[in-house]
């Protein structure tokens, strides 16, 4: 299977199966030791990805490995963004963003979500940035290089917010994604 690399401004660096790719928006590295694939560079600007007397599951992996290293590619030219909306029937939810100075992570406060007074802290993972609409009223805007990072603070953001012990046809409050998208806009 063949990755191609449109952009002449990515650098891809495979050694020992540790893939890092720079662009201009920054550096991602994946560690994918623990999968037996064969990378190569047949030609410029291709990577190759070969699997020796694979079984059905081994060849699964190569789409995967392709899949994911063209995220990789994606994050460092045009960064993914994330649009949360809150969604409320009558207590309205209150978000308050914070950065931690020590760990360099952003801190999403959520208070007020179906009127208990238990606060709700989520930590967002490394390069993760976390901004309030300013445009929207309630929403929430997740931006960063990484699609695994971005994805899983916003899936940890919507976990929190989960209606236990209601019927949730009834009660639909918590933060949803409701759009998902690139930084930079073609």
């Amino acid at each position: 299977m063949r990755a191609d690399l449109d952009s002449p401004t990515v650098k891809v660096h495979i050694k020992s199966r540790h893939v890092t790719v720079e662009g201009p928006r920054g550096k991602l590295q994946k560690d994918l030791s623990h999968l037996a694939v064969n990378f190569g560079r047949p030609e410029p600007n291709v990577i190759s990805i070969e699997l020796h007397h694979g079984s059905r599951k081994g060849v699964a992996t190569l789409r995967t490995v392709r899949t994911l290293i063209n995220n990789l590619i994606i994050g460092v030219t045009k960064g993914f963004k994330y649009k949360m909306r809150y969604v409320y029937a009558h207590f309205p939810i209150n978000v308050n963003v914070e950065k931690n100075t020590e760990t360099d992570l952003y801190n999403v406060e959520i208070r007020n979500f179906l009127g208990q007074k238990i606060v709700y802290n989520v930590t967002m993972h490394p390069g993760v940035d976390v901004e309030i609409s300013k445009t929207q009223k309630d929403e929430l805007i997740l931006t960063g290089n990484s699609l695994e990072n971005v994805s899983q603070s916003a899936a940890d953001i919507q976990q929190v917010c989960k209606v236990r012990n209601k019927d949730i046809r009834k009660f639909l409050d918590g933060i949803y994604v409701s759009e998902k998208g690139n930084v930079v806009e073609e």
